[in-house]
């Protein structure tokens, strides 16, 4: 399929690349509490920290007059202002170095790696690769990697067709309903409208129904893993296949042998692939 977009317009944006950006603050027991409470963890945080405990801080805050039509920030900033309608967080990949601690200083700086066009069967994309550092003390406590993809508006997702599946004797069942959607958006600060706004996710992009964020299924990864492993990971990494959608049974599941995990949505394709060590 042929490039749309203009070549100056993409080099314009990989002018972003090394943009830098530093934050710092105080880790509060509490934040992390309350994404605890989110993602389904224990709330003894001080002792047991939940699954990527680093995403319940340095939060992005932007005034009420900088949000866009879908929810998100306007374009522009710190990341480039691709103009392609739809925005997705889409793969990451992450190493733990040492525990984070709450109720002192951390900072976090992110910096643009990359922005890639490509041009494919579903028309234009463009990927923006961050990374993300955060220290505290003596060094970097985690290291992360994320990719952000830009789309086109593209055709109407259908409706899921479930299927029967066979469960493994340690997968585990998960059903993300409306509630627990809005409090993981409310504790990441997530306005995003398909995540809450069902008018909006299936007039404007077109899907279903409302759609499961997801760092919240690599969140729902990440404990299985840990579960499985008994012991805490090192390095997590995740990308997203297919979208999920409110209501509807996913599957969590995975070999640990080879540290290959994945979500499985209702009608049997795989929604989530992450790699564990």
């Amino acid at each position: 399929m042929s490039e749309t977009l203009d070549q100056g317009l993409i080099e314009n944006w990989r002018g972003w690349i090394g943009r830098e950006e530093r934050r710092a603050e105080v880790l509060d027991a509490d934040a992390l509490r309350r994404f605890a409470a989110a993602v389904g963890a224990g709330l003894d945080v001080e002792q047991v920290p939940p699954p990527l405990a680093h995403w319940a801080f340095f939060l992005p805050v932007f005034p009420d007059s900088e949000i866009g039509p879908d929810g998100h920030p306007k374009r522009g900033g710190f990341l480039p202002p691709v103009t392609l309608p739809r925005r997705m967080f889409a793969a990451s990949a992450m190493t733990f170095a040492a525990p984070l601690v709450l109720g002192e200083r951390a900072e976090m700086v992110s910096t643009i790696l990359d922005v890639k066009h490509r041009s494919g069967r579903t028309g234009d994309l463009v990927f923006v690769e961050v990374e993300r550092v955060i220290s505290q003390g003596a060094g970097p406590c985690v290291r992360e990697q994320q990719t952000i993809v830009y789309r086109g508006a593209g055709e109407a997702t259908a409706a899921l067709v479930p299927v029967a599946q066979d469960a493994g004797p340690d997968d585990e069942a998960w059903r993300p309903d409306t509630v627990r959607l809005f409090r993981f958006s409310a504790v990441t600060f997530n306005s995003h409208r398909i995540h809450y706004d069902q008018p909006y996710a299936q007039g404007e992009e077109g899907y279903p129904d409302l759609v499961v964020h997801g760092p919240f299924t690599a969140a729902k990864l990440h404990a299985h893993a840990t579960r499985r492993l008994k012991r805490p990971l090192t390095r997590f990494s995740f990308r997203a296949v297919a979208p999920i959608f409110v209501d509807q049974p996913v599957r969590l599941t995975g070999d640990t042998a080879t540290g290959a995990f994945q979500a499985i949505r209702c009608d049997g394709a795989q929604a989530m692939t992450a790699e564990v060590g």
